[in-house]
């Protein structure tokens, strides 16, 4: 064969029209409608599918212990990479930034717990007086409010409920036992989460050229492409969240400080670990602070307690994210709240707290990918899960 009739390799990956001349077909394929053949193969490729992806969540809850690890790293250096990145620019070793970024984040959530313990240890004394007064009103509340129960009904039914925990008892000692357990598999994942997080810090490009071999050489511009789009709306989706967190956490902290209700700093701390998972978290640790007002201070200021939860709420997302960030795109908050509730149902609080950046990654790659912008190096344009990236603001004529 003669070097010009020889095919070249590039032809071999051309697409070529399918040809029907070879299709065999009988006389029961034919009686099918020709929208139910087209429906059957949409069917088997969506099962197809829906296998592949049934096998890979199965696989992550299989390794949970080193998935969820990893998944802490790559959320924590995403908030810590602005600040890291800045110390990298200005001229800083990189060791001696990373030594700085690990002591401080260890520094700050030290003192975080530290203020936490504190408090509560000073107002223990305090909680269990309003906790005992509490439960006399809901006595009386049951003796004499609609309910108008007996002493001995609710005698019974107290009862009732020590029989129940009495008879729980095995069940509740299993429990502790898988506590006890539970705590050691967090004691091994946060180390394996601080090793990933140093090695990530050190060396993550290194781990990304060496991870990008994995694929096609042909398929790697894209992949490579799509990731860096991924980890850019990442660190900008662990920005904007570290931001909300903060305002919310102050906000409501305050805000139940001034009205006076227990735990206050606890209440502020909570707010800010809930509020990295979006809309339901903050709604949640809200409802915690409002719950807390209504049992130990009264309806009023569970009132008033609520007004202050709504209003920081309201505050932090149309005055000072907009000033801080300018105008973004963001999800509808029920595709936020179904992700969520999806990621949640599969694997629990992690679920919860990765499902949002996991399906934004997973979104603005596929666009990246879908729109061909891995070509230009140009941010990918389409309808994407989240983006805190400004527009760009019209200037007006002076």
């Amino acid at each position: 064969m003669s070097e010009d009739q020889r095919p070249r390799l590039r032809d071999l990956f051309r697409p070529r029209p399918v040809s029907t001349d070879r299709t065999v077909t009988t006389e029961a394929d034919e009686a099918v409608p020709l929208p139910l053949r087209i429906t059957a193969s949409y069917a088997w490729r969506l099962l197809l599918i829906a296998a592949a992806i049934g096998v890979f969540i199965w696989l992550v809850m299989l390794l949970k212990l080193l998935v969820i690890p990893l998944m802490v790293a790559i959320l924590i250096t995403a908030l810590l990479w602005p600040a890291f990145s800045w110390m990298l620019r200005r001229g800083v070793p990189r060791w001696l930034a990373i030594a700085i970024s690990l002591i401080g984040t260890v520094a700050i959530v030290t003192g975080l717990m530290w203020l936490v313990v504190w408090q509560v240890r000073e107002q223990l004394p305090d909680v269990q007086q309003r906790t005992t007064e509490a439960f006399n009103q809901f006595q009386v509340w049951l003796h004499d409010g609609p309910l108008n129960l007996s002493d001995t009904q609710i005698a019974d039914y107290l009862q009732q409920g020590l029989d129940l925990i009495s008879e729980q008892a095995q069940l509740l000692w299993t429990g502790a036992l898988a506590i006890g357990t539970t705590v050691g598999h967090v004691a091994t994942g946060a180390l394996l989460a601080l090793f990933i997080l140093i090695c990530l810090l050190a060396d993550g490009a290194g781990i990304w050229r060496w991870t990008l071999k994995v694929f096609p050489r042909r398929a790697r511009p894209a992949v490579d492409g799509a990731a860096r789009n991924g980890w850019a709306t990442i660190v900008n989706y662990a920005r904007t969240q570290l931001f909300v967190a903060t305002i919310d956490a102050i906000g409501i902290g305050l805000g139940a400080f001034l009205l006076q209700v227990p735990l206050a700093l606890p209440v502020a701390v909570l707010v800010f670990l809930g509020s990295f998972i979006p809309i339901v978290g903050a709604v949640v640790t809200g409802a915690v602070a409002v719950f807390l007002a209504l049992v130990y201070n009264g309806p009023w200021i569970a009132l008033w307690m609520l007004v202050v939860v709504l209003a920081v709420q309201q505050i932090e997302g149309h005055i000072l994210q907009p000033i801080m960030m300018g105008s973004a795109v963001k999800v509808h908050p029920l595709a936020v709240v179904l992700v969520v509730a999806g990621g949640a149902m599969i694997a629990g609080i992690p679920g919860a707290l990765f499902a949002v950046p996991l399906a934004a990654f997973v979104n603005v790659a596929a666009v990246t990918i879908s729109s061909g912008s891995w070509r230009t190096g140009v941010g990918p344009s389409g309808d994407l899960i989240w983006s805190t990236v400004p527009r760009q603001r019209t200037r007006r004529n002076r």
